[in-house]
């Protein structure tokens, strides 16, 4: 009976310590039941800041920097669940008239082997999208410019036979120079070749591709479908392949909104197209130059003449094989317009000359004049042919007089004067390549002292009386 009974009580004692540990349990467990989440305090937060696009890690900042203690690893799942659990925002289908929208946009093409490297290397794809049809045009190139992105467009367009009134792009460097909402600065190439085929270029706001989805949904289809896993001999070949799939598939299928075949849809669409102008875009280069103190800017090494009064100002300047347009930075309209001239060339128009000849150069002219004859006449012809960019030229002919002479140059001036020559630059080269003189030792110049003096020099230091 005593073994029972020790038993007993150790059992009974076992038991009362059982439950005073479940009750301390109890007391310092978790105030929220194990399968839910520490942001579930925190979810109107979370969610109006879910709605406003900020991505997991961006809610944890803002917790943290209110005092919540939380895990990161806690929020990233609690936004995860909360952005499968909403509804997603109603989108608005951009519907246009035939002929009024193209929608363009790049993206990455397929690996092909550079010729000149011999190593695979990632094209670009352009593609250009009309907004009714859903018409692509997909064209690959090695790497994008200025240039480049405006002959895309043209070749997009002759392409359809026509252009669109309208196109939609984003704000790259290419179409955009500086992105506005209200009154984008566009690329002035591109701005002329839209303008060259009766459209006009209209940038979506920054961060805000959607207004464009109709083709950024054509980049991420060709990059999935006919593209994908895909490498190229030559980008000839790999935009073959591309035309052929355009042609056979891109072109038949039903389109998912249209609820039409594309090509059908197209051929609607191709007679409200702008018929395509009857000579292509001429290209230029373009840039900005600061007008010199001669009333010229420099382009590739010729000087072509501003109006009066634009001396130290900023002018763009278009040019190409033929022609040279300086344009007011301010408007855009065109100051002058001048022929293509040979390096060192100069080309100014009648009015444009200064109107008398600075103080400075006839000081010059008459410094020259009185080095001879000679120089007085070639460098008066030189002034006069060149007129205000003759000034080096003067100066040159100065520093050739110290170096060499008064009579030499003079004499090389009459002998350029026989051939017909007046030019700085042919003065110098006759110098240089003159036989030089020989060496002679002279009896008597202003620089040689007499021998007298030098005799009353050494009376005085010596103190000779004789």
């Amino acid at each position: 009976m005593s073994t029972d009974s020790g038993a007993a009580k150790a059992i009974a004692e076992g038991a009362a310590n059982l439950t005073a540990a479940g009750a301390a349990k109890v007391i310092a467990g978790p105030s929220r039941a194990p399968a839910a989440s520490a942001c579930e305090p925190h979810r109107e937060r979370i969610e109006h800041a879910v709605s406003l696009g900020r991505n997991a890690m961006a809610i944890y900042q803002d917790l943290v920097d209110a005092g919540v203690a939380i895990g990161y690893a806690s929020v990233r799942r609690f936004v995860r669940k909360l952005r499968g659990a909403l509804t997603p925002e109603e989108r608005v289908v951009i519907e246009t008239a035939p002929g009024e929208e193209a929608q363009v946009d790049y993206g990455d093409g397929p690996m092909v082997r550079h010729p000149e490297s011999g190593k695979y290397r990632r094209t670009r794809l352009f593609i250009l999208t009309l907004g009714f049809s859903r018409k692509s045009v997909r064209l690959l190139v090695w790497k994008s410019s200025s240039r480049t992105w405006a002959e895309l467009h043209e070749e997009a367009f002759r392409r359809l036979g026509g252009a669109t009134k309208i196109v939609v792009l984003d704000n790259l460097r290419e179409g955009v120079v500086e992105p506005d909402v209200y009154d984008p600065k566009l690329n002035p190439l591109y701005r002329d070749v839209l303008r060259h085929y009766g459209a006009i270029a209209i940038p979506c706001r920054v961060r805000d591709p959607d207004r464009k989805g109709k083709v950024e949904s054509g980049v991420g289809h060709t990059k999935r479908t006919p593209l994908k896993g895909l490498r190229f001999e030559s980008l000839e070949e790999a935009q073959a392949y591309l035309d052929r799939w355009d042609e056979r598939w891109a072109d038949t299928r039903i389109h998912g909104t249209t609820k039409r075949q594309v090509a059908a849809m197209f051929a609607d669409e191709r007679p409200h197209l702008t018929p395509l102008p009857v000579e292509p875009f001429r290209y230029y280069k373009f840039g900005e130059r600061v007008v010199h103190l001669d009333g010229c800017v420099e382009i590739d090494a010729a000087y072509y003449h501003a109006p009066p009064g634009w001396i130290g100002r900023v002018v763009h300047v278009q040019w190409d094989g033929l022609r040279v347009r300086l344009l007011c930075p301010r408007t855009g309209h065109l100051l002058r317009e001048h022929l293509v001239q040979r390096r060192g060339g100069r080309r100014v128009q009648p009015g444009d000359e200064p109107a008398k000849t600075p103080r400075r150069v006839l000081d010059l002219l008459a410094e020259l004049a009185r080095a001879g004859e000679h120089v007085r006449t070639l460098t008066t012809t030189f002034h006069e042919r060149r007129g205000e960019a003759a000034g080096r030229g003067l100066l040159g002919t100065r520093a050739l007089i110290k170096k060499h002479g008064a009579s030499v140059v003079d004499d090389a001036c009459g002998a350029l004067l026989e051939l017909g020559l007046a030019d700085y630059r042919s003065l110098r080269r006759y110098l240089d390549r003159r036989p030089p003189a020989p060496l002679s030792l002279a009896q008597v110049d202003p620089l040689i002292r007499s021998l007298t003096h030098y005799r009353d020099l050494i009376d005085q230091r010596t103190g000779d009386p004789t």
